[in-house]
């Protein structure tokens, strides 16, 4: 298990589903689910991630009946203002009160050619308006065979916090490509290596004591039926689940992973 003082955190990227209208449904129905279910939020946190349009319907419901869900966004612009067509900024998404914003998914490094140094300034720039950026590293497949299992997440970890500095609150998601949406989750032992060798990257850049209050979370073909084995690694403090997020039954399942994960 997550060492003490590491709140679980179980967090639902929905990717390019659900629109506004939905989005206003399916967390009325996730709130309701967790309140029938005694989810206790200060054991286990639960934050959501919509498409830019849902967010101002997801904070006001979120905000009138004074749910416990966290949100963000799930991508954010490395620039402030001006002339960037398409582009929503930090500033943009804390006006808003978004807690969390993913940077780095693998669908944008590998469909929109995200470099190591764009996440690296986009880290900045959610860390300059107090957002915490939830940071994602993954190989693929190719990746795994040519370097080993912890080659490239480190190095663009590595890479993603050139730029911030010390004792600052981030959220690290190891998201093996190769796991992604295939069904074939990697092993407990498999997250839990590369888990630590994170960790280990965290402490290098900014400290040990960041490092030990790091949450670092495993993505990538997440599920009910796996997520209790996964959370018994002590290096593995949570969940980035795509797919599952978006079935209120399967997620609900996940968030209350405590139910059935041991010891």
């Amino acid at each position: 298990m997550a060492a003490v003082g590491r709140v679980p955190l179980i967090a639902g990227n929905w990717k390019m589903n659900l629109d506004h209208l939905q989005s206003i449904a399916f967390v009325q129905k996730l709130a309701w689910s967790l309140k029938d279910a005694h989810h206790d939020y200060a054991t286990t946190e639960v934050a959501i991630f919509p498409p830019f349009t849902d967010l101002r319907s997801v904070q006001t419901l979120i905000s009138a009946d004074k749910l416990d869900l966290a949100f963000g966004g799930q991508d954010v612009s490395a620039e402030e203002s001006g002339a960037f067509t398409g582009e929503i900024s930090a500033r943009f998404l804390k006006a808003l009160d978004s807690s969390y914003v993913i940077i780095g998914h693998s669908e944008r490094r590998t469909l929109h050619h995200e470099t190591d140094d764009e996440i690296a300034r986009k880290v900045a720039a959610a860390i300059t308006h107090g957002i915490v950026p939830l940071i994602c590293v993954g190989e693929t497949a190719a990746d795994l065979e040519e370097f080993g299992p912890s080659a490239v997440p480190v190095a663009q970890l590595t890479a993603a916090l050139a730029r911030v500095p010390k004792a600052t609150d981030v959220v690290v998601a190891y998201e093996p490509v190769w796991a992604i949406g295939s069904g074939l989750a990697a092993t407990p032992e498999q997250a839990e290596q590369v888990a630590m060798a994170l960790r280990a990257v965290i402490s290098d850049v900014l400290g040990a004591g960041v490092a030990s209050a790091t949450r670092i979370l495993y993505g990538g073909s997440v599920k009910a039926a796996n997520i209790a084995s996964l959370m018994r690694e002590p290096n593995v403090d949570g969940a980035l689940v795509g797919g599952a997020s978006l079935d209120i039954a399967e997620f609900s399942s996940i968030v209350r992973f405590l139910k059935h994960v041991g010891t």
